[in-house]
């Protein structure tokens, strides 16, 4: 992810902190100064949100160690100031392993929690939770009712929080994925409409939260309702074979007039019909920015390419154009170039099949 910083690795997953994290950091430390007038205060505020993000990165590993047990790969871990997000290359279709997979995040922070209140109650610590507030009382009870929160608030049983998928994994038993996706976003945005009547009677704070989960589970449906329609059908059948190319050794220039002269935005680099990188209509605007660094294609091109076989399914192809965070697919047949697969062609691709069977 853009704008993220890598501050550690565990089993093989890298955990990134996104730059805007430092925001809260710094407002956090602002609103414990304010409170106590003192640098230990602030201290203090800092080390309270760094733990509760600690558990955050737990909850996260939990999904992904899961995720790992069924041969599913995680690409990374991102802070966030909204939380963190375990970027899981899929989701698996098998219900039962989707269940165990979804509940792992809260089963981490069930039992951060029970450790805390173990200690607590051998320690003497607690006080009444009705004098604690944010920036007052016992540091480890005040982590304890973060932990019970996270529990509650991500078993809610609406995309894309964990109850969610949690639903969908039970509905799944007796449903097929995509019905029970839909049932499950569908109740999504019912929880979603009550959260943004609550809100505007009492909380404003809960409209946001209800804004969140409808879109959330408008984008679970629609991911479903795509991955279902293109289940079974071939790369080639709906990659682009008009497209142009470049040589490594063409000037920027040449790649400027083919991006004005038609609406393909990334260009396949080959060198005999063998794919040798892409550039990319960011890398392209980055290189014109600096001639002198970047004089030639070559010098501009993303070398490691994420390309598809033409004979391959498109429900994988999807899964990769999701996952790559790329544009564009080269679609290879025996390592020699034959088209292009993007997410813009895709939905065209589906639009008129959707026509076309009406």
């Amino acid at each position: 992810m853009k704008w993220s910083l890598k501050i550690g690795r565990y089993s093989g997953i890298d955990v990134r902190m996104h730059f805007t994290f430092l925001l809260l950091v710094g407002w956090v430390a602002l609103l414990y100064w304010r409170q106590g007038q003192s640098v230990s205060a602030a201290v203090t505020g800092v080390a309270f949100i760094l733990a509760i993000f600690l558990c955050v990165v737990l909850h996260e590993f939990g999904h992904a160690l899961a995720a790992r047990r069924y041969g599913i790969k995680t690409r990374d871990i991102i802070l966030l100031p909204i939380g963190g997000v375990a970027r899981i290359e899929k989701m698996p279709t098998n219900p039962l392993h989707e269940l165990w997979i979804s509940t792992a995040g809260p089963a981490v922070n069930v039992a951060i929690a029970a450790v805390l209140f173990v200690w607590l109650k051998l320690s003497a610590s607690f006080d009444p939770l009705a004098v604690m507030t944010t920036t007052a009382g016992p540091f480890f009870e005040r982590i304890l009712v973060v932990n019970l929160f996270m529990i509650a608030f991500n078993m809610i049983p609406a995309f894309p929080m964990d109850g969610g998928r949690v639903l969908r994994a039970i509905l799944a038993m007796r449903s097929d994925h995509r019905r029970a996706t839909q049932i499950a976003a569908s109740i999504g945005q019912g929880i979603a409409v009550f959260f943004g009547v609550i809100g505007l009677l009492y909380n404003p704070f809960l409209i946001f939260i209800a804004i969140f989960v409808w879109f959330g589970a408008s984008q679970e449906a629609r991911s479903a309702q795509l991955q279902s329609a293109v289940d079974g059908i071939p790369v080639q059948q709906a990659m682009l074979t008009d497209f142009r190319t470049l040589d490594k050794n063409d000037s920027l220039d040449r790649a400027v007039d083919l991006t004005l002269a038609g609406s393909q935005k990334d260009f396949p680099v080959v060198d005999n019909g063998r794919v040798e990188g892409i550039l990319t209509q960011a890398d392209l605007m980055k290189a014109l920015s600096d001639r002198e660094k970047y004089p030639t294609v070559a010098s501009a091109i993303q070398h490691k390419v994420n390309a598809v076989e033409s004979f391959d399914m498109l429900d994988a192809a999807f899964e990769k154009l999701k996952s790559c965070n790329c544009h564009t697919l080269p679609v290879t047949l025996n390592s020699r170039l034959v088209g292009m697969l993007t997410m813009d062609n895709l939905n065209e691709y589906l639009r008129i099949r959707a026509a076309a069977a009406s």
